[in-house]
C-alpha cells in the first residue's frame, strides 16, 4: 500500500481525503485575471510567493514547513513558476493569518502571485489544511480550498494543492499528485539486476516492487492507474504479468516468446495491443483482459513494433520497416487503414500517443546520435527535444505538456560508466530535469492523475 496515501479505495477516498472549494472571499475584478499562456515556445517563470504555510502548534509548522515545499518544488520543477525566496518576505506568515495580504508589500519584491494558507491538526485528529492563492496586482483572490486529510498523508496534499495553483494559472490540469513506475538497474553491465520500482513523479515515497530474482523489462501504467502491465523472464521464459500496484497481487496474462516490449493498455483499460514474433515475423495483435481472446491486426513481411493506443482509443501508432526503414505509420484500431507518417532521414522507434491526443512522441536516431522528439498525429511539425548517446522510452504526463525519458551514457574501454538516468522535459524542450533515483533507471512509466 502507498505510504502517502492509506486512501487509496475511490469510495473510501472521500471521506479520508475531503475537498471543500471555498468560494466568495473577495470579488475578482474583471480583466485582471493573471494567467500563464504555455502554448507558447520558451517561457519566463512567473515569481511567486509562497509563504509558509502556517500553524499555531510546532507539529503543524513543521507539517506548514514541509508542506510549502513540497509545493514549492512542484512549481519550480514546472518552469513556469521561480519562487521568490522567503527572506525577501515583507508581510511574515503569522501576519497573513490574521489580515488581508497587503499587496504593496509583495508587489515591492515583484511578486505576480501569492500563497499562503493555515495547518491545523483537528481534535479528531486529522489534518486541516487551507490555502489561498492570490493576483497581487490585480489584488483579487484567484482561488481558495480546504482540505481535510490524514496527517500521514501531507505530502500528496501538498501535491493536490501544486497541481490546484497550476491549474488556476495556466488553465491546464496539472501532473504533480502522479506516480511513475520504472526498471532499476544495478550490477556490472553484463550481469544487470533489473527491478520494478515505484515512486512519486518527484522521486519521493521509493519503493521496489520485485526483488531482483528475475529480470524485468518496460512497465505499462492502466488508464485506471492500479494497475500495471510487465514483462518479466521468469526462468528464461518471458511472460507478461498484470500486477495490481497497491496490493501486489500478480496474474499472467501469458507465455509470449516471441515478445520484447510488454504490451500497452487501451484507453478503456479493457484491451492491451502487443507486438509478438512467429518464425522471426513481429506483428502487431491485441488482447482482451476480459475474455483473453487474441486478434491478430497486421500481416506483412516486414517487423511491425511498439503499438500504442490514441487517447479515443480509434488509432494506433506503431513502427514497422516495411518502408526500407524504421518508420511511424499509423492505422485504425482493427488494422485497417495503414498509412505512414514518417519520411525524414533517420529511424523512429518507440511511438506513444499523448494524453491529449495531438502528438505522438517517439525515439529518433539518425547518424548515431538519439533524440527524444514529438511530431503531429500526420507526421509534421516534427520536433526534437532532447538528445543523448542513448535516449529512449518517453512516456507523457497525464496533462500531455511534459515528456519523461531515461538517457544513458558511454561506457569506457573498461566497461565502467554507462549510468542510465530518468529525465523529464516539457514541450518547450528547454527544461529538462533529471529525476533522482537510488541507483540507475530505465523504462518508465507515468501515471494518470491519483483518484
Amino acid at each position: 500500500m502507498r505510504a502517502v496515501t492509506k486512501i487509496v479505495a475511490v469510495r473510501t477516498y472521500v471521506a479520508t481525503l475531503a475537498l471543500i472549494l471555498v468560494c466568495g472571499f473577495l470579488p475578482r475584478p474583471a480583466g485582471a485575471e493573471l494567467r500563464i499562456d504555455i502554448t507558447r515556445g520558451r517561457i519566463e517563470p512567473m515569481p511567486i510567493a509562497l509563504s509558509q504555510l502556517s500553524g499555531l502548534q510546532p507539529q503543524e509548522s513543521q507539517i506548514g514547513q514541509d508542506m510549502t515545499g513540497v509545493i514549492s518544488a512542484d512549481l519550480e520543477r514546472s518552469g513556469l513558476f521561480r519562487p521568490i525566496d522567503p527572506r525577501a518576505f515583507i508581510q511574515t506568515p503569522a501576519a497573513l493569518r490574521s489580515q488581508p495580504p497587503r499587496f504593496a508589500d509583495w508587489r515591492a519584491i515583484n511578486a505576480q502571485a501569492l500563497v499562503h494558507g493555515n495547518v491545523e491538526l483537528q481534535r479528531d485528529g486529522r489534518l486541516r489544511v487551507e490555502f489561498r492563492l492570490w493576483d497581487v496586482f490585480g489584488e483579487s483572490q484567484m482561488e481558495g480550498r480546504i482540505y481535510t486529510a490524514a496527517p500521514q498523508t501531507w505530502r500528496r496534499v501538498s501535491h493536490i494543492i501544486a497541481d490546484a495553483i497550476y491549474k488556476r494559472v495556466t488553465g491546464e490540469d496539472g501532473y504533480f499528485d502522479t506516480r511513475v513506475v520504472y526498471i532499476s538497474e544495478s550490477g556490472p553491465q553484463q550481469r544487470r539486476i533489473k527491478r520494478l520500482a515505484i515512486m512519486d513523479q518527484d522521486g519521493a515515497n521509493h519503493r521496489f516492487l520485485t526483488d531482483g530474482r528475475n529480470l524485468m523489462l518496460t512497465p505499462r501504467f492502466s488508464p485506471s492507474l492500479q494497475e500495471i502491465t510487465y514483462l518479466a523472464y521468469v526462468n528464461n521464459r518471458p511472460r507478461v504479468y498484470l500486477r495490481n500496484i497497491d496490493t501486489g497481487q500478480e496474474e499472467v496474462l501469458g507465455d509470449f516468446p516471441g515478445m520484447t516490449f510488454a504490451p500497452r493498455f487501451s484507453p478503456d483499460g479493457n484491451k492491451v495491443v502487443m507486438s509478438l514474433a512467429e518464425d522471426g515475423n513481429s506483428e502487431i495483435y491485441t488482447m482482451d483482459l476480459r475474455t483473453r481472446a487474441v486478434q491478430r491486426l497486421t500481416n506483412h513481411p516486414a517487423i511491425d513494433t511498439s503499438p500504442s493506443y490514441s487517447p479515443d482509443g480509434k488509432q494506433i501508432v506503431f513502427n514497422s520497416d516495411r518502408g526500407g526503414s524504421q518508420q511511424l505509420y499509423v492505422m485504425d484500431a482493427n488494422g485497417d487503414n495503414v498509412r505512414r507518417i514518417t519520411f525524414a532521414q533517420g529511424r523512429y522507434a518507440t511511438p506513444v500517443w499523448s494524453p491529449r491526443g495531438d502528438l505522438i512522441a517517439f525515439t529518433k536516431i539518425t547518424e548515431g546520435d538519439f533524440y527524444i522528439g514529438v511530431m503531429r498525429p500526420d507526421g509534421k511539425d516534427e520536433r526534437l527535444l532532447a538528445n543523448g548517446f542513448v535516449v529512449e522510452s518517453p512516456t507523457w504526463a497525464p496533462n500531455g505538456r511534459v515528456i519523461m525519458f531515461f538517457r544513458q551514457g558511454r561506457s569506457d574501454s573498461r566497461g565502467q560508466g554507462g549510468n542510465s538516468r530518468l529525465y523529464s522535459i516539457d514541450l518547450t524542450g528547454y527544461n529538462e530535469r533529471e529525476i533522482i533515483t537510488p541507483v540507475d533507471a530505465s523504462d518508465p512509466a507515468w501515471s494518470p492523475l491519483i483518484p
